[in-house]
């Protein structure tokens, strides 16, 4: 079976959790379904990620991505007291190893005393 760009639409829109993938000059290029239905028309496709976030957070965005140019990959942004979540930021590296964008996932905690705790992690050391 080939991989296809439906195909792997199909896999991004399964996951239960939203996906907004935004390149480098952080415009919107890619929302799941789920992401879609959470945000509605607060993200907008081919528009700044910037334009529904405040100074602050550009400021961590701007932060994450240096982080992400000097070889970080996946890291701990907050624990949303709010909706329960932990958000991680994602960089997407090219087959050179370059960041071409990034994503923020989100996802119940593993360990509520750690929910900084990357799920790779939670796996390799759980009880």
């Amino acid at each position: 079976m080939e991989i296809t760009k439906e195909i792997l639409e199909s896999i991004l829109d399964a996951y239960s959790y939203e996906i907004v993938f935004v390149d480098r000059q952080h415009i919107v290029r890619y929302m799941n379904k789920t992401a879609k239905k959470r945000y509605g028309d607060r993200v907008q496709i081919n528009q700044s990620l910037f334009n529904c976030h405040n100074e602050n957070s550009k400021k961590k965005i701007e932060e994450f991505l240096k982080r992400a140019d000097n070889g970080e990959d996946e890291m701990f942004e907050t624990y949303n007291m709010k909706t329960g979540e932990r958000e991680f930021f994602v960089p997407v590296r090219d087959s050179n190893k370059h960041v071409i964008g990034y994503f923020e996932r989100h996802e119940m905690p593993w360990d509520d005393e750690h929910p900084e705790i990357p799920v790779f992690e939670y796996w390799k050391h759980r009880r």
